[in-house]
């Protein structure tokens, strides 16, 4: 196989495309990237040069250099460009790693094997990304994402403040934080969810904080009016206006 028709088809499969997603990526159709891939065509440069745009390679990679056997240089390349941006790799905890992360938490070794993601908007910093569920933050979803800021010191963080606070009693919740000012070694912990009670805990419980600086969650369902309700709602507003006008005359 050629190398280029290779490169092709090694790229692709790197980012999980399937054929359909990649060849519309390159404004081409299925058949032909399908052709390229199997080295019954023989790529266009136009469609090359939107490949190097793609995934930052000169032609001259792309035509004489077989990615798949330096792997472990095209990635490690890829890394060093991103963090020449400046991007900060994420490391992700979905809910079902929240029990591990208390006790992994400061282990070098267990953050290594959670999975991670960048920001292009977030550069720099010390961040981390948390899973939340539950009603209690509402209106943000159960599922939703929290990427988070590290708080070097309790004292920095502003009242009614966003954050991710892990604990050694309460685990990991994403709360309102406000300080105590009578009592300076208790911070208060806020739902935006006012069917939840605030509660106080003390600042030696608190093993982590991440200030909120994004919020990821999938889109939610549409809620549809429904057109009987509607109608009744401005029935009952034109009898509201109709009464106050008698009463005004």
């Amino acid at each position: 196989m050629a190398v280029s028709n290779q490169n092709l088809k090694y790229l692709r499969k790197l980012r999980g495309w399937t054929q359909e997603e990649f060849a519309n990526k390159l404004g081409i159709k299925r058949s032909l990237l399908g052709a390229y891939e199997e080295e019954r065509a023989e790529p266009r440069i136009d469609v090359l040069e939107v490949v190097c745009d793609i995934f930052k390679l000169t032609l001259d990679e792309l035509l004489r250099k077989d990615l798949s056997e330096s792997k472990t240089n095209y990635v490690a390349k890829r890394r060093a460009m991103k963090m020449a941006m400046g991007r900060s790799e994420i490391p992700f905890v979905p809910v079902k790693a929240a029990a591990g992360y208390l006790a992994g938490y400061a282990d070098p070794e267990f953050i290594d094997e959670l999975n991670t993601f960048t920001l292009p908007m977030l550069t720099g910093g010390n961040y981390r990304a948390f899973e939340i569920i539950g009603d209690s933050m509402l209106p943000t979803p159960s599922g939703s994402v929290i990427v988070g800021e590290k708080v070097a010191s309790l004292e920095d963080v502003k009242n009614n403040t966003p954050c991710i606070v892990v604990s050694r009693n309460e685990g990991v919740v994403y709360k309102r934080v406000q300080k105590n000012m009578r009592q300076k070694n208790k911070l208060t912990l806020v739902s935006d969810n006012p069917t939840y009670h605030p509660y106080t805990v003390n600042s030696e419980e608190i093993l982590e904080m991440w200030q909120a600086q994004m919020v990821i969650s999938r889109p939610i369902t549409q809620n549809r009016w429904d057109m009987n309700q509607l109608s009744s709602m401005v029935n009952n507003l034109q009898e509201q206006v109709s009464s106050l006008k008698k009463r005004m005359n």
